[in-house]
């Protein structure tokens, strides 16, 4: 019987993979057209190499992790696989999450990702959604919030920030050869981070 954290997951992972051609296309405008292909490819590995009992969610992740680092091609294979992992450290041994443990996880995956890719909000990167929706969640638990309407919240801000990057040029990866011609196009990075909010959000909807 498959634990609650690994069902979340592979919700997340369906989801990559119902979006692959969308998050490709998004990357032929802009870099190699392959995010959505490289990203499904991560995920499909997943659901073979993850064990469907895993109930310690730590454990789960950083397996995740470490299978998208070796089977996701390009910057977004280190850059999600580094993202996973550093969540997974925080709530290692955890069977359930609370609001505050996804605070933890959620900025833990950020300062991954930023030591890992040396990016920071506003060149056009995943960080431009994921950071939004970190300081939007963050605030709505302090402020009380339990966690899906704070992560409803979160969705809403990662949104805003995929709109954002179609507003700025690129100063990362292949799309930053483009210099200005990025303008217009949309990070294909933070819009698969942001589908994979709203999936957790989903599954979370679902469980109530």
């Amino acid at each position: 019987m498959s634990s609650r954290a690994y069902d979340c997951l592979t919700k997340i992972g369906e989801r990559i993979i119902e979006n692959k051609d969308y998050l490709t296309d998004l990357d032929r405008e802009i870099g190699d057209a392959d995010h959505g292909v490289n990203m499904a490819r991560g995920f499909h590995a997943v659901a073979e190499k993850v064990p469907a009992d895993m109930e310690d969610i730590g454990a789960l992740l950083k397996k995740t992790g470490m299978t998208l680092l070796s089977t996701v091609g390009g910057a977004s294979g280190p850059l999600y696989g580094t993202a996973y992992m550093e969540a997974g450290k925080v709530v290692a041994g955890k069977t359930a999450l609370t609001a505050e443990d996804l605070k933890l996880m959620l900025d833990a995956a950020i300062a991954g990702i930023q030591k890992r890719g040396k990016a920071v909000k506003g060149e056009k990167t995943m960080l431009d959604a994921l950071i939004p929706a970190y300081e939007t969640y963050a605030a709505a638990v302090e402020a009380g919030d339990e966690l899906l309407p704070a992560l409803e919240k979160a969705c809403a801000a990662a949104e805003e920030g995929v709109e954002f990057t179609k507003t700025i040029h690129a100063t990362k990866g292949r799309a930053s050869y483009l210099g200005d011609r990025s303008i217009g196009h949309q990070d294909p990075g933070a819009t698969s981070a942001t589908i994979t909010l709203e999936a957790l959000r989903d599954f979370l909807k679902e469980e109530e």
